[in-house]
């Protein structure tokens, strides 16, 4: 083995060792947030797995719990209750707000759902010379002491992109936040173009 080769191998070796070990605890952050959010919806799920009657009243609470609206919604969307799932928080606004609130939990976000959140606008964004647009939802959130980031205050999240014919609980491929203060009024467009731009497309 050359000096080349025994050189480019002890410089990869520590770049490929801490990939891995991030890549573990990532796996591992994973299944520990699953295991949690399927904790909070077991007591609806464990109904209608045994067969007992589901009402709107049991799934009120869930739909109104930004950690459990979405997943409430799938599971009842599985077992086709979707009629019973109450119809105020079956809005594209409410479920981007959701997607957020979850994504935002993660232990490599924010690491803890916001302890407010509240929609800014809706950024629509012209794809193509045809006049097709994307649609994004944009919230401000922010968290309280002790957290480190509650100096930031408000910050701005991205949530899309949503199209005319999307219906509430479809899937978005980009929710976001680069954790910015919400300076002013320009800044949810400005963020929502940075998303499209840099997050979807570079996807």
């Amino acid at each position: 083995m050359d000096t080349l080769t025994i050189i480019i191998i002890l410089i990869g070796l520590p770049i490929v060792t801490v990939r891995f070990y991030r890549f573990i605890l990532f796996a591992k952050a994973n299944s520990q947030i699953s295991k949690k959010r399927f904790t909070r919806i077991s007591p609806l799920y464990n109904k209608l797995k045994n067969g007992e009657l589901i009402t709107k009243n049991d799934v009120y609470k869930y739909a109104q719990n930004l950690l459990t609206r979405k997943m409430a919604f799938e599971l009842l969307q599985h077992n086709n209750l979707l009629n019973i799932f109450p119809d105020e928080f079956n809005t594209i606004e409410k479920a981007a707000e959701s997607n957020l609130a979850n994504w935002l939990e993660f232990p490599t976000e924010l690491n803890t759902c916001p302890d407010k959140i509240e929609h800014v606008k809706r950024v629509t964004i012209n794809i193509d010379e045809e006049g097709n647009f994307v649609h994004y939802e944009v919230f401000e959130f922010k968290v309280n002491e002790p957290h480190p980031d509650a100096k930031r205050g408000w910050m701005l999240g991205v949530v899309g992109p949503y199209f005319n014919d999307s219906k509430p609980y479809d899937y978005p491929s980009c929710t976001y936040s680069r954790f910015k203060h919400n300076s002013d009024t320009a800044s949810s467009e400005e963020e929502a173009k940075w998303v499209h731009e840099n997050i979807l497309i570079q996807s």
